[in-house]
């Protein structure tokens, strides 16, 4: 049996706004999953669905051979779950809060201590493990949420987006944890970042619009989507790339976007397309937004 399986899944908020629609999804034990899409795709909504933190519309969603619902806090003692940007109370300290956490999963003063010890010691926050969490940087904030999300030892870790807002060495730190944590964890791990998902998932499944377009392995995922990758690179100043990106982003054409360096001192994004990436230069407007395409290309391809 698979340690994860959805079946129609579905949120629809005020019968107005489908966020999930239909999902039927299986995950087993020792994947590490990667949910793929653009800000907005669902994958929030869908991470709540399966913690149990929302209602569905329709459909279930079942958890060690369990169904999950709000009242299932049994499910939820087994699983570590990193939110997108944690919030924690300003005025505690790591330990303060990791020995709080502690008491709530039911542990005793034998177990928290030597745990939240070494969570803080691992996660390279034993210098700040007395200092009040609202002088943390973002990075900070963030292991220290990855701290708490590790404390239960959880069977299953959730983490959704981990990398936002992080810097290049916060990022780097976390996707190197999360490919150690693979090797005896089952983690479900959501970014709008190919290159992430691609570091360090075995599995994936893309999310377009509430709808899961694609589930399969990564090798499948980069054969599939490998077709319809286009190379842009832009002459423009740093805003109108800015603007790029955002429209790359709201694009229902495009899977997903990474900038990979620079060529004559442009920027050179690779775009990874649902069907032929030809019509994305046109898609994004390059003209109304200032910007102009210098050079494009297929990879490995001519301009």
């Amino acid at each position: 049996m698979a340690l994860l399986e959805t079946h129609n899944l579905t949120k629809i908020y005020g019968n107005k706004m489908i966020a999930v629609n239909g999902i039927n999804l299986s995950i087993e034990k020792g994947w590490v999953f990667g949910l793929l899409g653009p800000n907005g795709a669902g994958k929030t909504t869908l991470v709540k669905l399966l913690l149990g933190l929302q209602k569905p519309t329709a459909g279930t969603a079942h958890l060690f051979g369990k169904r999950v619902t709000p009242n299932s806090a049994d499910i939820r003692s087994r699983i570590g779950y990193l939110p997108t940007n944690p919030k924690f109370p300003p005025t505690m300290t790591p330990i303060t809060y990791l020995d709080l956490l502690g008491r709530l999963f039911g542990m005793s003063r034998e177990e928290r201590m030597p745990r939240l010890s070494g969570l803080i010691r691992a996660v390279d926050l034993l210098p700040a493990a007395a200092r009040a969490i609202k002088s943390f940087s973002t990075g900070m904030t963030t292991r220290l949420g990855i701290a708490a999300s590790l404390m239960n030892d959880p069977d299953l870790l959730i983490w959704d987006e981990p990398t936002a807002g992080l810097d290049p060495a916060g990022r780097k730190y976390t996707l190197d944890l999360l490919r150690e944590l693979g090797k005896t964890k089952t983690i479900i791990v959501s970014s709008h970042i190919l290159t992430d998902i691609d570091r360090v998932c075995d599995h994936v499944g893309i999310l377009h619009q509430g709808k899961m377009i694609f589930g399969g392995s990564v090798r499948e995922m980069k054969e599939t989507i490998g077709r319809n990758n286009v190379d842009l690179e832009i002459d423009g100043s740093p805003e109108q790339s800015d603007e790029l990106c955002r429209r790359l982003d709201s694009l229902p054409e495009v899977i997903g976007f990474d900038g990979i360096g620079t060529g004559r001192g442009h920027p050179i994004y690779r775009v990874h397309a649902r069907t032929d990436g030809g019509c994305v230069p046109a898609s994004a407007g390059g003209r109304s937004i200032g910007w102009l395409l210098s050079r494009f290309r297929r990879p490995g391809g001519a301009r």
